[in-house]
């Protein structure tokens, strides 16, 4: 057995100050292409801490109130970084962002962003700018960063030898900009002349065609956008004709290889709610804003009209459910109609003067103004966001501008949603080479979601994921990663049809419908799946005052609907039992009937069966109210269920 090296670091393996190069079992590969990066001297002392009651709301510019939170914790994160071990020299440690909070992650290092440009600008409310004990650590985080570069130009995120596209694509963005900030302040002259030959060098290895992120399809498009908005950035700062080509080409590539036919781009190979509209739009809004862009602004002009699809709008106008689903990397189950900052979409609203309906999903400039009139109200000083839940990205964005939808555009951008602009259309959105289609039909009572093919992460759930009604609102939402809170057939073993990879077959009225044409009109959606061996075979029927679901199997099943309630719904089963908000309920009984807001929605099993109701802690938007009830009915294996909404 190999015997257990002990960890060094990259600057100690450099100076020879701990002697033999070797990390977790493992030669060290870091290092820039120029020589080693020479650690600063010091001394390092402690950053002060903040005079009594600040940071002071008040004093903050409504565009700059997201820097006050950060006020808050900077001699925190400042006095964090490792001064006292030249092995560590410069780590950004205390677990502030990123995990794992490990020396040799880069993306913790990302921070010296913030740190530069509290030193750089100087505002009424900033103590710090100009602060000699600030420079001093930040240069040596620096240091420390440069010096986990890789001799190709690529950084290291999990492991000591990762070339990390998120580290490296990221990265070079936070340090073009603290490039920037550290230019503006006149400060570091030696150290940025290091940043820029790190910034060549990691585009330079970002930007090859050849490297192997830039397979097809483009798995975790946001990375590469990302990189893409960093080297826009970089190049302004650092011109170079030949890094500038690669760029222009690999920002076409990726609109080709990026983004799915479908409208969204690739989590790893499917669509996710959070890391689509929250983390690549903006990135992209960043390209479009720096040079204009009409590829990045035709990428988002797709991506606005899928996303349409995807986030159905509550009635009482308190936001939207979103397919949640289908969602392949994270939950991001809704969307409240109002974000108070910190909002990681701020920067996507770049897109709306250009993408007017876009504003459907941003907060109005009316309620952005409003929420932080409150905040700068609000007693006491800012607080800050507490370790992990930081971001350097939120101050990056900071710097841009906003252009949010006003309170009426918004409205008619929301009147312009596709199942609000029509109550009468049956659409499929596919991926062909992946082997996935969206399913998306409104008829005019209803408006229903679902996903089948093969499914691009195991925390996909196939079938139908969402219905909504025009006045009840969403009525139920699949959440992805679970079997409990998913709507189709559960098995013996506790598994849900969902949990696999389904075919089906799909028939308006009684022609085959191959999705190239949207159908309105008054033929039933029909749609046939199933599991292998007949263990659950499903006929999915969409008319226009119902959803029937028919399945038929080769043992006992349970029926599951995950349905979505409200404390004011009045819920009952047929036979006399009531269904409490937030407890669990049974009955023997043949249907369920929910009352809201003057709807009846009546579900029908049509045969008296022993039946269930539980309630559990998934919550939805801001205020909590709305909860998902798991209504559970187990049968035989054959059973007709039947939605219907009056």
């Amino acid at each position: 057995m190999a015997p257990q090296l002990r960890l060094v670091s990259r600057r100690a393996v450099l100076g020879g100050a701990l002697g033999a190069a070797a990390l977790l079992g493992t030669r060290w590969a870091g290092g820039t292409a120029q020589a080693a990066v020479p650690p600063p001297a010091g001394p390092f002392p402690p950053l002060a801490p903040l005079p009594s009651g600040a940071p002071v709301r008040a004093l903050f510019a409504p565009l700059e109130q997201r820097y006050g939170p950060y006020l808050a914790i900077l001699p925190g994160m400042t006095n964090d970084i490792v001064v006292d071990d030249p092995a560590q020299l410069g780590f950004m440690g205390g677990g502030w962002w990123r995990t794992p909070s490990v020396p040799t992650n880069a993306r913790v290092q990302e921070h010296v962003f913030t740190l530069s440009w509290f030193h750089a600008n100087a505002r009424s409310w900033n103590p710090y700018a100009g602060d000699a004990a600030l420079l001093s650590r930040l240069d040596a985080a620096i240091a420390h960063y440069l010096n986990l570069q890789h001799p190709d130009g690529s950084w290291p995120e999990y492991s000591v030898d990762e070339k990390s596209k998120a580290a490296t694509g990221f990265g070079i963005g936070y340090l073009a900009k603290t490039l920037a900030n550290l230019r503006q302040a006149g400060a570091l002259a030696a150290r940025r002349t290091q940043i820029e030959t790190a910034l060549r060098q990691g585009m330079t290895w970002f930007l090859d065609p050849a490297n192997a992120i830039w397979d097809a399809p483009v798995n975790f498009a946001n990375q590469n956008t990302a990189g893409l908005a960093s080297a826009t950035r970089s190049l302004q700062l650092i011109p170079d004709s030949t890094l500038s080509a690669r760029l222009a080409d690999r920002v076409e590539y990726i609109a080709a290889h990026g983004q799915s036919p479908a409208g969204f781009f690739y989590e790893p190979t499917g669509m996710d709610i959070d890391y689509n509209f929250e983390v690549l739009i903006p990135e992209l809004a960043e390209i479009y804003h720096l040079t204009g862009s009409s590829t990045a602004l035709g990428m988002a002009r797709r991506f606005a009209g899928w996303f349409g699809y995807n986030v159905v709008r509550e009635p009482d106008g308190s936001g939207a459910l979103t397919y949640v689903a289908a969602s392949a990397r994270t939950g991001v189950a809704y969307y409240d109609d109002v974000v108070p900052d910190p909002d990681r979409t701020n920067l996507g609203s770049l897109f709306v003067p250009q993408i007017p309906d876009f504003g459907a999903f941003f907060t109005s400039a009316e309620d952005r103004a409003r929420t932080r009139a409150e905040w700068a109200a609000a007693p006491g000083p800012a607080t800050g966001p507490a370790k992990q839940d930081t971001s350097p990205r939120i101050l990056t964005h900071a710097a841009y501008p906003e252009a949010f939808p006003s309170r009426q555009a918004k409205a008619t951008a929301v009147s312009h949603l596709p199942y609000l602009r029509s109550d009468d259309f049956a659409l499929q959105r596919k991926d062909t080479a992946l082997d996935q289609t969206y399913l998306y039909v409104r008829r005019p009572a209803l408006y229903l979601a679902a996903f089948f093919g093969k499914r691009p992460s195991v925390d996909v759930r196939t079938g139908p994921g969402l219905l909504w009604h025009p006045v009840a609102g969403a009525l139920v939402q699949s959440q992805r990663a679970s079997d409990t809170q998913v709507w189709g057939s559960v098995l013996a073993n506790g598994n849900v049809e969902g949990h696999a990879d389904i075919d089906a077959t799909y028939r308006i009225g009684d022609r085959a419908w191959d999705g190239t044409e949207a159908v309105p009109g008054a033929a039933p959606v029909v749609v046939a799946y199933g599991l292998s061996g007949g263990r659950a075979d499903t006929v999915l029927t969409l008319d226009r005052t119902s959803v029937t679901r028919a399945v038929r199997g080769t043992g006992s099943l349970t029926e599951q609907i995950p349905l979505v309630l409200l404390p004011t719904d009045v819920v009952r089963f047929t036979d006399g039992t009531p269904v409490t908000y937030n407890t669990h309920a049974a009955a023997s009984a043949d249907g369920l009937v929910i009352q809201r807001a003057g709807v009846s929605i009546a579900v029908d099993w049509g045969t008296t069966l022993a039946a269930t109701v539980e309630a559990t802690d998934v919550t939805l938007l801001r205020d909590g109210a709305r909860r998902v009830h798991v209504l559970r009915i187990p049968h035989g294996g054959a059973l007709t269920t039947v939605i219907r909404m009056a």
